[in-house]
């Protein structure tokens, strides 16, 4: 089986601006099939915490949400609470960081945010999956209880699983804070002490207060970790270090259930864009964001979560890498920036398995949207 994703850059011209073209992308892709009037719509997305900078611009949003209420359906926006200390660990902050990052209700032609989990990330409804590691998974009530979905991604490096897409926006973000949990579980950090300055960022950024420091060294806690990899990326001499081989593959094999718990029930009720933008090297949950580690390359649509997540990662790895950046392996075009960037992290076994349970393709045809150009005017008495 072969799913198409559809593709278009950035070129655009007086006739059709990009946020025309961004509509035009969703309709091509399939937005009139999966919408009926009145549906209560989720766009699902990442408002971006604060400080970063990577995520979605404002106006792309906004042109979706008004794509959706043009077919008769009604859009809202939504994001699932944050596992780790953030600016959006409760509904409150959440939606105040939205508004900070551009996502008022005003500049989103009125169209609201609701936040799926509730106030403190516990409404949550479980979903029946019957897979290898999950019976059930436990997803943001207003995740389910809505008629379509609109993922909106931002396509980007990911500390955890190589790259963030489709499948990780669902599967994890769209997760109550029992569902992130339940996937970080494995997820147990360990300490170089060989490497440890003793700063203390990892304690003082640790939700679970799991990370002390005895003899000026971190140590973890294993039996109050949660495994929400808050301290890896605080850590500045990357002294936090995972059992890759034990629980990484565990990791995103729940991701993928969990993607598929979100799907079910909507699976001819869902849309897939991500924004191949500002593709930095690592996630849009972090209070900044490094330099991209190569250009701007377009955005893909698709009705395959899957397909839509390997067709992102082959258009990044044709690039030439920016110079100067945090990639300094595989650079050329050809060569996979995500192992470059996380050489431990083997990207592949999400795809693997999400085509495994029956979530979509790997195999794809890439179709681009063609710019609309100016038709020049031939007299009838012209032309021959």
């Amino acid at each position: 089986m072969t799913a198409t994703v559809y593709f278009t850059d950035f070129k655009a011209n007086s006739r059709e601006n990009l946020l025309e073209k961004l509509a035009r992308l969703m309709a091509t892709a399939g937005l009139d099939g999966i919408l009926d009037k009145n549906d209560l719509t989720a766009v699902k997305l990442h408002f971006g915490e604060m400080g970063n900078t990577a995520f979605i611009r404002p106006p792309f949003v906004r042109r979706i949400a008004r794509a959706i209420r043009e077919r008769g359906a009604i859009p809202f926006l939504t994001d699932a609470n944050t596992l780790y200390a953030g600016t959006r660990s409760d509904s409150v902050s959440h939606i105040t960081t939205a508004i900070a990052n551009g996502f008022s209700y005003s500049s989103m032609d009125s169209t609201p945010i609701i936040i799926a989990d509730g106030l403190r990330g516990k409404s949550e409804t479980s979903v029946q999956v019957g897979l290898k590691h999950c019976s059930e998974v436990h997803i943001g009530k207003e995740i389910v209880a809505a008629d379509a979905l609109v993922s909106v991604a931002h396509f980007k490096g990911h500390e955890l699983s190589g790259f963030g897409g489709t499948l990780k926006n669902l599967g994890m973000g769209c997760a109550s804070r029992k569902g992130k949990l339940d996937q970080h579980s494995t997820v147990s950090p360990k300490i170089k002490r060989k490497t440890c300055i003793g700063c203390g960022a990892c304690v003082d950024n640790c939700p679970v207060k799991a990370i002390t420091l005895e003899d000026d060294k971190a140590t973890i806690n294993p039996e109050v970790c949660i495994g929400c990899g808050e301290c890896i990326i605080r850590c500045p001499t990357g002294s936090v270090n995972i059992r890759w081989n034990q629980t990484i593959p565990v990791f995103l094999e729940k991701m993928m259930e969990y993607t598929k718990g979100v799907i079910s029930g909507k699976e001819d009720k869902t849309l897939f864009i991500n924004f191949i933008t500002d593709i930095s090297p690592a996630c849009d949950c972090l209070p900044y964001n490094d330099a991209p580690i190569v250009r701007d390359i377009g955005i893909v649509a698709s009705t395959d979560p899957v397909a839509i997540d390997q067709a992102s990662v082959d258009l990044v790895n044709q690039q030439q890498a920016f110079a100067n950046t945090r990639l300094k392996h595989n650079r050329e075009p050809g060569e996979d920036k995500f192992r470059g960037l996380y050489p431990d992290v083997d990207w592949e076994i999400q795809l693997d398995y999400a085509e495994t349970i029956g979530l979509g393709t790997r195999t794809y045809e890439l179709v681009k949207l063609k710019s609309l150009t100016w038709k020049k005017e031939v007299p009838e008495n012209q032309g021959h």
